[in-house]
């Protein structure tokens, strides 16, 4: 939960104006094919997917452990702290005020999610009303 990947893309357009500096991720970073061409970038993170840690690579930047990152600056001087989505896991969509209660955006928890699962009276305009 507390340690969401990142994409190669969002470290680049995080990353764009800060040169010099190590982008700090407790997490994944993860490759995105979207992204043509990666810039040279210092980045220090738990994991690193094959293909992203050899697209940083091959654009000429470097892939850091924490114990690596620990040695080169002790104090944390000319890092950026970054981190992913945190709120885009699936069971966020069930937290929050019940499901069915008016003005709510909660998903609940269905078996299924077919023709019979939750969707009569009550869920659409279409079968009478809508809570």
């Amino acid at each position: 939960k507390n340690r969401p990947p990142l994409s190669l893309t969002k470290l680049a357009k995080f990353m764009a104006n800060k040169d010099g500096k190590v982008a700090v991720v407790v997490g994944t970073v993860t490759d995105d094919k979207r992204l043509f061409d990666v810039p040279q970038l210092s980045v220090c993170a738990l994991r690193f997917t094959e293909a992203a840690r050899a697209r940083i690579v091959k654009a000429g930047g470097e892939c850091l452990t924490f114990d690596k990152l620990a040695m080169r600056s002790p104090l944390g001087k000319g890092t950026v702290l970054l981190r992913g989505p945190v709120k885009s896991r699936e069971a966020e969509r069930h937290f929050g005020k019940a499901p069915g209660v008016p003005n709510s955006k909660t998903a609940p928890y269905v078996r299924s999610k077919g023709r019979k699962f939750e969707k009569a009276r009550g869920r659409r305009k279409s079968r009478g009303f809508k809570v």
